[in-house]
């Protein structure tokens, strides 16, 4: 195990990771987006956006035991030359085959395989950093998830409004075509490890195994892991059904404009992830997980001056503007609780169950993900005049979810962080 964080192959990990997360967001801003602008229907909207979550829930435990199982390397070549693959076919046929049924399967497939394909980066790094340095290399992971987030839905609307969806298209598959190469230059540690019987009992096994040891021997974690679900559910399914819907349709811009805006208000959501991840990097050793309700607390504040700036008689640019910004403070908050979490989960687990437990714990914790996207796909065409009410409602519920984190967030060890 080397010193330096940034040694060979988690610097090439790093990269591919970028190249990759690039073409994945151009995709995940325009495809929902071209949807939403062909039938400027929010409940059809969220309905599909939940739909995409499903096989990501599914498949990221199986991600997990993969990542366990099997070298870590060649999982990534493998997902990256599919999606390029898969991106291909859809590039060749979205002017041909029926919008919606196409759209519904390839966002499915898309998110299904970011379920399995993010379990084995993160189990690859205890094998690749020391763990000094672990929860730096977290932070880094982050932070190009967050650059990713930045440059994708920026260019993306730009590519979008000049050029439409099929150059965006080409230009994701390229990414993905080039990850894949440079992945199988990669060495990660792997030690095979044989088992018995088949695949779906072992999934079984592997899966029991670690519900076992989140239930008997960690069970703070599963609290925290309900919690966050809980979280997802009523905060992270609004701001990614809500911000597409209210930039693009209850600003009062022309289509064009509210795309671009989208794309800008995207990017400050991931600028903010970039500023979070950097933060972590730099203050997570001083950051005490027992406070990590406090962090959700000013999460859910952010949701009250969105609100007032879309129910208040304020100009389309100005209401813009702080949505944006508030967003940027949400995702500094929300990064550096993620970051926290993850590095807690990492260092009280053993190397051989990490990538079950991450798994099985983000499968928990998207579980609120898709029921929230189809609810809130619902209201938001309901309360097509009040959007605001919605946005309210989700604030009064957050501060009732803030009092019960309190006591989850007491009960977690400071000292596995700081040490």
């Amino acid at each position: 195990m080397k010193a330096k964080l940034f040694q060979r192959d988690f610097s090439m990990v790093v990269i591919g990771q970028i190249i990759s997360l690039f073409g994945n967001n151009i995709l995940r801003y325009a495809l929902p987006l071209y949807l939403l602008n062909k039938t400027n229907s929010p409940a059809l909207y969220g309905t599909v956006m939940a739909l995409s979550f499903l096989p990501m829930l599914l498949l990221s435990p199986v991600g997990g035991i993969v990542a366990d199982r099997v070298n870590k390397r060649n999982v990534m070549v493998f997902l990256d030359f599919f999606t390029a693959a898969l991106i291909l076919f859809y590039a060749l046929s979205f002017e041909t085959l029926p919008l919606v049924p196409l759209l519904i399967a390839v966002l499915m497939l898309l998110y299904g395989i970011q379920g399995a394909y993010q379990p084995t980066v993160q189990a690859s790094l205890p094998v690749l950093v020391s763990p000094d340095k672990l929860m730096a290399g977290n932070a880094v992971i982050n932070m190009v998830n967050s650059l990713a987030g930045v440059i994708g839905p920026v260019l993306g609307g730009l590519i979008f409004g000049f050029h439409g969806l099929e150059s965006i298209l080409y230009l994701s598959i390229i990414c993905f075509f080039l990850s894949a190469v440079m992945e199988i230059f990669i060495h990660i540690p792997f030690e095979k490890r044989h088992f018995e019987g088949s695949v779906f009992s072992l999934a079984a096994s592997d899966l029991r195994e670690s519900w076992q040891f989140i239930r008997y021997e960690r069970p703070e974690i599963g609290r925290v892991g309900l919690l966050l679900t809980a979280v997802n559910l009523v905060f992270s399914a609004l701001v990614i059904v809500g911000l597409p819907i209210v930039v693009t349709g209850h600003l009062g811009f022309d289509q064009a404009t509210g795309n671009r805006l989208y794309g800008y208000a995207e990017g400050s959501l991931a600028a903010g992830g970039l500023l979070g991840g950097l933060l972590s990097g730099v203050i997570g050793h001083k950051l005490k997980v027992s406070h990590g309700a406090r962090l959700i607390f000013w999460c859910t504040a952010t949701l009250l001056p969105i609100g007032l700036a879309l129910r208040l008689p304020i100009d389309s640019m100005t209401a813009y503007l702080v949505i944006a910004g508030f967003c940027v403070i949400m995702m500094i908050l929300s990064t550096l609780l993620s970051v926290e979490m993850i590095t807690y989960v990492q260092k009280i687990t053993p190397v051989t169950l990490t990538g079950k437990v991450m798994a099985l714990l983000m499968c928990l914790v998207m579980c609120g993900n898709p029921i929230g996207q189809a609810i809130y796909g619902v209201l938001f065409e309901c309360l097509s005049t009040r959007v605001d009410v919605t946005y309210f409602g989700a604030f009064a519920i957050c501060l009732g979810l803030c009092v019960i984190s309190q006591r989850v967030f007491r009960q977690l060890s400071d000292e596995v962080i700081t040490s």
